[in-house]
């Protein structure tokens, strides 16, 4: 997701699928199919150009509120989306299917796709948007936080010892994260090491793998971590999971852990006050 100047002088920025993409516009008008761009659109300034958005699109709250939802992340009302007639539609490469995005090209004159896998990628995300809907001076804001909090998180690294953890996001059946996932990056930032130690690849259900609690991987786990999302994990689950791991458990928002864009910074100081009163 790198810029470059086209034949004609004019500057281009590359997606994670490699599509080049020009400048957009005022008259842009936008549809987010995930829930952490939409945000992202919105701190970059350019909320009124955004004109549909999943269900699970929800921050920021009350400006939503006026977005016309055009179904979830998975299941996207395409006719709905032709009726809002966006010229851009953001999608991200684990959240939104392929067969979906291939249906959007059809009508939609441009799909930007998105890929982050680690909490510094967001720093090609923020100049990937910030340069297509010309909010450069928002992206090069955002970058800096995310630059300064990374600073801290690594000072924060150097001083505690590492810790395993098993992160849940799913129960029936239990599912966990790969370490080539963007989860699973956030949180070794802050020095917490996921187990199982598997890589899932660019796409598909490996990135997330489903487990037994008597895998033999499991003996290495310090302290299991329940996610408030995908699965709606509460306080009444950590009983049954300190059971079942034989380990502290700990229930952490799913937001702050999962969500890339602008949030990443926020969820990195979330995450180091939480690893600090663990300490």
């Amino acid at each position: 997701m790198h810029s470059k100047a086209s034949q004609d002088g004019c500057p281009t920025w590359i997606d994670a699928a490699g599509r080049l993409h020009s400048p957009a516009g005022a008259d842009a008008r936008i549809v987010s199919l995930v829930p952490s761009l939409t945000e992202l659109v919105f701190d970059l300034g350019l909320g009124e150009r955004l004109v549909g958005r999943t269900g699970f699109c929800v921050h920021p709250r009350e400006a939503l509120r006026a977005v016309p939802k055009v179904g979830g992340t998975k299941d996207v009302n395409l006719a709905r989306i032709r009726e809002l007639a966006p010229t851009h539609v953001l999608v991200n490469m684990d959240e939104n299917r392929r067969e979906t995005v291939d249906a959007l090209a059809a009508f939609v004159p441009h799909i930007v796709v998105t890929h982050p896998n680690t909490p510094q990628d967001n720093l090609v995300l923020f100049a990937l948007l910030g340069g297509v809907f010309g909010a450069d001076a928002a992206a090069a804001r955002l970058a800096h936080e995310l630059r300064a909090v990374l600073d801290e998180a690594a000072a924060l690294r150097a001083a505690l010892a590492d810790e395993r953890v098993l992160y849940l996001i799913w129960r029936e059946p239990w599912m966990t994260v790969a370490r080539d996932t963007y989860i699973a990056a956030t949180l070794a930032e802050v020095g917490w090491s996921t187990l199982p130690a598997v890589e899932g690849g660019e796409t598909g259900a490996a990135r997330y793998p489903a487990f037994d609690w008597d895998a033999p991987w499991l003996a290495g786990v310090e302290r299991v971590l329940l996610s408030t999302e995908p699965y709606r994990f509460r306080a009444a689950h950590l009983a049954e999971v300190a059971r079942l791991a034989a380990r502290p458990a700990l229930l952490v928002d799913g937001e702050m852990v999962s969500w890339y864009g602008s949030r990443a910074a926020r969820g990195l100081h979330w995450l180091m006050a939480l690893r600090r009163g663990l300490a």
